[in-house]
């Protein structure tokens, strides 16, 4: 079987440590036995991602000396794709309109007799008052019924659902690994101002691109639940994953652009070299 892996970083900002150590460790692995990399933008995010932001990656891999194979797929120009999923789980009864705002869905989460779980699975609105709020024009989003899913998966898949971990979760997670949707409740897959979430687009463009293996952060292991159950809902195959360690800066804190991480930029104009760096992150 061919071994197919990509990097899929969103255009918010700039690359950091943590970046290139993620992206040289699925570029490496498939350079090891000769299989394919390919690079992905997930832009799906209007307000957040830039085209100056994506020229610097590709500044930034370039300089690291990583290649890819084929064009580079731009997540922003395939919402079509993405609106199709959403149309057939809609169509097939798997998700619901939810009108709640995050506040009504915090404040469920404070009240709610069985934590924060049971809170995260608010349920579809009546009939009568989801069509008033339609009529009102009041802004939803989908959700997906994880009660409607395991209906439709039926008791024995449900229970079978699994995934292989190659790499390791935050609870050191090695092997086969059974999947628990449940822990992250009835999640978002869209909302009206937007056509698609995280979700919904990165197991379409990793069922397209045929990739086999996924290498990223431990940071996501969690969402591989939902990604399996997503899989699984439209036939599509579940990779391998690998989950590897995050990179810690001085202050013992996980790279991230949000904290204003040092750029790769910024260590190029401080006269770091790529293979410096490289080796540095072990490579």
């Amino acid at each position: 079987m061919a071994f197919v892996t990509r990097f899929a970083p969103s255009p918010t900002g700039r690359l950091h440590r943590g970046h290139a150590f993620s992206a040289l460790s699925a570029w490496q692995a498939a350079r090891e036995v000769g299989g394919r990399f390919v690079l992905r933008m997930e832009d799906i995010d209007p307000t957040r991602c830039r085209p100056e932001f994506e020229a610097a990656i590709i500044e930034d891999l370039t300089w690291l000396g990583l290649d890819w194979d084929g064009p580079v797929r731009r997540q922003s120009k395939h919402l079509a794709d993405f609106s199709a999923v959403i149309d057939d789980l809609s169509g097939r009864g798997l998700l619901y309109r939810c009108f709640r705002t995050r506040k009504d869905i915090l404040d469920a989460i404070g009240d709610a007799p069985h934590g924060p779980v049971e809170a995260a699975r608010p349920g579809p609105h009546p009939a009568d008052e989801e069509a008033a709020l339609l009529t009102e024009g009041r802004p939803f989003a989908w959700r997906l019924s994880l009660d409607r899913a395991r209906q439709t998966l039926g008791e024995a898949v449900w229970e079978a659902l699994a995934f292989v971990e190659e790499g390791r979760g935050p609870g050191g997670e090695n092997g086969p690994v059974k999947v628990r949707p449940e822990t992250a409740g009835d999640v978002v897959l869209a909302r009206k101002d937007a056509g698609t979430a995280y979700h919904v687009a990165v197991t379409h463009d990793d069922a397209l691109q045929c990739v086999t293996h996924v290498i990223r952060g431990e940071d996501l292991f969690e969402a591989t639940h939902v990604q399996v159950l997503i899989q699984t809902l439209m036939g599509w195959p579940t990779p391998v994953y690998r989950h590897h360690r995050l990179l810690l800066g001085p202050d013992g804190k996980r790279y991230a652009k949000r904290d204003r991480s040092v750029t790769l930029a910024e260590l190029r104009a401080g006269g770091l070299g790529a293979e410096a760096l490289r080796a540095e992150l072990g490579f």
